[in-house]
Order: C-alpha cells, then structure tokens, then sequence
C-alpha cells in the first residue's frame, strides 16, 4: 500500500478505496509499504519503498516508546509538516495570517518530565521509563535524545528513588521531574491514598535516597518530603521558586523565544494584562516594560510569583490575583486602563476570556498557545471584534512530536 500522508497523531495514513482510512505508526507519505493484521489493528511488517525523508531515529527506543513520534522524518520535512497543519487548522475558521519561520529547540534541553515508576525484580529498584505507545506497558529507558542531561544523569538513582514510593500494590507512583537552577525538583504522584498513602518507614527511606543524590525537593503530590535547595528558575530579573508540579515551559530556549516575541509586541506599553500567568514567566520580563495586572487560577503560583518580586527590585508595579480566568474573566470593564493583553491558555483556550477582550478597548493582544485548534478559535473571535493577526510564531519546542508552540501578535 501507498502512504497518502501524515494524520495528527504523526501516524502515517493510508486511504482505502472504500474511503476508510488506516494509521500506522512509523511511516510516511509516498512510501510503499506491506502490513499485516493484528490484533489491535495493521502492523508495518517492511517498507517497500522508504520516503527520500526518512532518517534513522536518534534514540534507541524510538518504536516502542511512546514519548517520540516523528524521529524517522528528516527535520525540515517534519517541521513544514506542522506548519501546514497550522495553516490548515486556521483556514477552518477563516483565518490567514503571516507566519515566521519555525524556532526549534534543540535536543536534550527539555527541562521537565514524567517519568512512570513499576516494581522490578529488586524491590530496591524500580523500574522507570515511559509508556509504550497507546498502552499501559513501561519501556524503560537509560538515556533520553530529549531530556536535560542532569535529568538523564540521574536516572540510575531515580530508580531507587522510585522505589519507596512502590510500597502499596496498587501504587503507579509517576515522578514529574523538573530540572531548575539549583537542581532536580520532584514531585510524586499515583501513590494508593485509601489506605493510609505513604508510610513514615517510606517517606524516611525517600528522603535518604533524595538527601544522597542531591536531590534539591522531593514532594508527594505537593506534600513536602524531604527539602535541600530550594528549586529556582530565573524569570527576567526575578527568581522564582517554583511550586511543586508547577507548570513550567518545557524548554528554556522555547520560553526565551517566546517572552521576546511577546516583549517585542508589548514595547512601549502603558499598562499590561498578564493572564493565565502561571508563576511569572512573562509577568516580570513584561514589568520591565510596564506595570501588570496578573492573573492564574493556581494559588501557588500566584504565591510563588509575589514571593519572587522583592528578587527584582527596580521594575514597575506588579499585582497579582488568584483567578479562575474560565468562570471569572478579566471584564472588560477592568481592562479599561490596559492597552496591552497577554494570555497563555491551558489547551482548552481561553474562550470566556477572549470574549471579554473583544469587548473591552484593548489595542494590542499577545496569545500563546500550545493547541492550535484552540488558539484558531479564540483568533477567530478577536479578529471579528476588530482585530488583526499581525504574526504568528511557531515555537518547536516539543521535538518530534506532532505539537506545536505559538505566539500570535494581534492589533486593531
């Protein structure tokens, strides 16, 4: 069979002369490829004839974990790729705009993860890795063509760090890993909580392993567990300590691409609107311009990012509220005084607030979105109430994945 093209998962998809379509993972368009079937569906059994983009893969799990989709395809061939699909996904609501060339970030930068912990045969040592590909199956790993370094350093010991927190049978404890500035931050999740959760004996033996690798926090599912630096990242001037589980982007260099994009709209400013502003990561750069007006539903950010502003002496005024921006929006009544908005959405948009945007007298707007479906529809909202696309820039920041980073610019 003939490959027609690639679905929005990374699989390759081909169309059957009865219209159906099926997906297979792994290959490309205009290869000639032989399946058979299986019992979840076809399985690549060869490629007959391999695309002039096909590659090898970097990482030596690639097929089998989960993580990575598109490691077989030439870069540029996959990053046209996502932005035709970004094109794509615009032109469903009407929408064109002008977009700047692709900033990709490069392999092993990526600061954050979730790592899946199971029993091994040595009670001492979990096993540790991703998940295979749409199933539960742990494909363990020992390197990582993605991840920071110090965090694929320090696998050997995550392993027995995991494995306290293995001590009920019905525990799938998953350790978000965060890499920051005075080291690894961790925060555990999928421990068994009827039954009492973690006991002393665990915590006690958690916290030895975490003290002997340097580990900088340790927490389970927010609760602090065993605290040796306190886990820093630099936005702007601030350092901010991060909360635990907090979000965070998942490259530096993606995030320094992104708050200068948005810096850049933002110049000369009078007053800005920060939304969905998490712990501060445009917040200061943005206060360097400005004063803002910040605004996230998650109160530990909101915490961290006021704790962080006596770290920064000398910008404009900062204020900062905890807000579910989904059920209370910003009005458009208080952004009277704004004249330059910034939102950076969770993947589901931000459709209650764009709608008071669009009714308030906001000039400028400055959106951020790792969903391009989303984002499409709240552009389309702001450009019906008068707005302009100016530019978008797409950020890879999320490597041989089919997801895509953006930053659009809006004026009127």
């Amino acid at each position: 069979m003939t490959v027609d093209s690639v679905g929005g998962e990374g699989d390759g998809v081909i169309r059957l002369t009865d219209g159906r379509l099926l997906h297979v993972p792994g290959i490309l368009p205009g290869e000639v490829v032989r399946l058979r079937a299986g019992r979840e569906g076809p399985v690549l059994e060869a490629i007959e004839a391999p695309s002039p983009d096909r590659r090898p893969p970097p990482c030596l799990y690639f097929g089998t974990c989960g993580g990575c989709a598109l490691q077989h395809w030439d870069d540029s061939a996959a990053l046209a790729w996502k932005v035709e699909r970004l094109r794509a996904t615009l032109a469903l609501e009407r929408l064109e705009a002008d977009i700047l060339p692709v900033v990709r970030t490069a392999p092993a930068t990526r600061r954050r993860t979730a790592l899946h912990a199971r029993r091994g045969d040595n009670r001492r040592i979990a096993r540790l890795g991703f998940k295979a590909r749409r199933s539960w199956n742990l494909v363990e790993i020992s390197d990582c063509a993605v991840l920071d370094p110090a965090i694929t350093a320090a696998l050997p010991g995550l392993r027995r760090l995991a494995a306290p927190f293995l001590e009920h049978p019905k525990s799938a404890p998953t350790l978000h890993v965060t890499s920051t500035g005075t080291g690894l931050d961790i925060d555990v999740t999928g421990v068994e909580a009827r039954s009492g959760g973690l006991s002393a004996d665990a915590r006690m033996a958690a916290a030895e392993i975490a003290a002997e690798l340097g580990i900088a926090r340790l927490t389970l599912a927010g609760d602090s567990v065993f605290l040796q630096r306190r886990p820093v990242v630099q936005f702007g001037r601030a350092r901010v300590e991060i909360p635990a589980g907090g979000f965070l982007q998942a490259s530096a260099a993606a995030e320094a691409a992104l708050v200068a994009e948005v810096g850049a709209a933002a110049a000369g400013a009078r007053r800005i609107a920060d939304l969905f502003c998490g712990a501060g990561a445009f917040t200061f750069p943005l206060a360097g311009i400005a004063p803002v007006l910040a605004a996230d539903a998650s109160a530990p950010a909101i915490g961290a990012l006021t704790a962080a502003i006596a770290t920064a002496p000398g910008l404009h005024g900062i204020t900062a509220e905890v807000r579910d921006l989904f059920r209370r929006p910003v009005l458009a009544s208080e952004l009277r005084r704004i004249d330059v908005v910034v939102f950076d959405p969770p993947r589901a948009g931000a459709a209650a607030q764009v709608a008071e945007i669009a009714l308030s007298g906001v000039g400028r707007v400055a959106a951020v979105s790792c969903n391009p479906a989303t984002f499409a529809r709240d552009a389309r909202h702001l450009v019906d109430a008068g707005f302009r696309i100016e530019r978008i820039l797409p950020v890879d920041q999320f490597l041989w994945s089919p997801h895509l980073e953006l930053t659009a610019i809006f004026s009127r």
